[in-house]
């Protein structure tokens, strides 16, 4: 397994073995032990898997207090994912990083707690899935806008679809006093 850091620490990209023959392939999609050597800490405690068309946008999400440390990949299909680092006084505040997921090139991408993760669904349906380092409290979950201009997030897809929730997201700026903080 291969790891490498993205533009904002914390953030990993994991590219797994992955074993193939004419029969198919194989791989390990997870593994305690090696995943935490490799910096991605645990222990997670939920999975969640979502199915989505193309052009879906999922996000800008962080849950506050309980934050999340998620371990994302694609099962089938395409997305491009992306990690905002919300920590107030981080200073790495504001900047996003991300990454085209797909079942193809099947990596996966660590995105630390205190940081609000989104992905748009660049095929014409993608199966997603994610391991989290806490479980869901829909009470804490905060949604940071998609096109927020302040975070300037290029994202591959401009005709986005949303939830209600995500359309009536409210830029980073205007959630601060609600973000976690930085703890260095």
């Amino acid at each position: 397994m291969k790891v490498s850091e993205l533009s904002i620490p914390g953030v990993l990209l994991v590219e797994p073995q992955v074993f193939g023959d004419e029969r198919g392939f194989f791989m390990e999609s997870y593994s305690a032990g090696r995943y935490a050597d490799a910096g991605i800490p645990g222990p997670f405690v939920q999975d969640n898997v979502s199915r989505s068309r193309g052009g879906v946008l999922r996000g800008l999400h962080v849950q506050h207090p309980f934050a999340q440390g998620k371990l994302v990949f694609v099962l089938e299909g395409e997305v491009f994912d992306v990690a905002v680092d919300v920590r107030v006084g981080s200073p790495t505040f504001g900047r996003w990083c991300g990454d085209c997921l797909s079942a193809q090139n099947r990596r996966q991408l660590y995105v630390p707690p205190g940081f609000a993760h989104g992905f748009v669904v660049t095929s014409d349906t993608a199966l997603f899935t994610y391991k989290c380092t806490e479980y869901y409290h829909p009470e804490t979950e905060l949604a940071v806008r998609w096109d927020d201009p302040a975070i300037g997030i290029e994202w591959p897809v401009h005709d986005v679809v949303l939830s209600e929730n995500d359309r009536a997201a409210q830029p980073l700026d205007a959630i601060r006093e609600r973000l976690p903080r930085y703890v260095p």
